[in-house]
This record gives C-alpha cells, structure tokens and sequence, in this order.
C-alpha cells in the first residue's frame, strides 16, 4: 500500500508512473477534441489523405510492374 494515499501501489510494488494525471488527462483530451461538423471534416479529411495515398502507391505500383524495355536486336555484318 502506498503510505500517502492508502491504495494499493502498481505492479512490481511502485506507484503508478502516471501519478494520477490519467484522468486529468482524459478530461484535457476530451474538451479539447473536436465536437459536430468540425469532426465530421477531420474525418472526411482523413479518408481523402488516405485515398491520396494509396493513389500514389498504385501508381508506384503500376510503375514498377511494367516490364523494362530492352534494346533492339541489331544485325551486324
């Protein structure tokens, strides 16, 4: 048990590393996310960035299947 707080310390015996900020940080996260059509954008957004993305790795893609072109086979005398 922790001597401060009279709950039962983490793993291994040491309190825990987030010294009880989890929950503050939660809260923090949680006012500062993005709420209605705002969120709403920033997914749409997401999905067009990832779209981009595997526009350009089909294209690599395409790039790299095609076979190489080889020279021309030249008679010589």
């Amino acid at each position: 048990m922790n001597k401060k707080t009279k709950s039962p310390t983490g793993a291994g015996g040491s309190p825990c590393l987030c010294q009880g900020a989890g929950p503050a940080l939660t809260e923090l996260l949680r006012r500062l996310a993005p709420t209605g059509e705002a969120r709403r954008h920033f997914e749409t957004a997401r999905l067009e960035l990832l779209k981009g993305l595997r526009a350009v790795i089909d294209a690599r893609i395409e790039r790299c299947s095609k076979p190489k072109a080889r020279g021309q086979a030249i008679k010589i005398e």
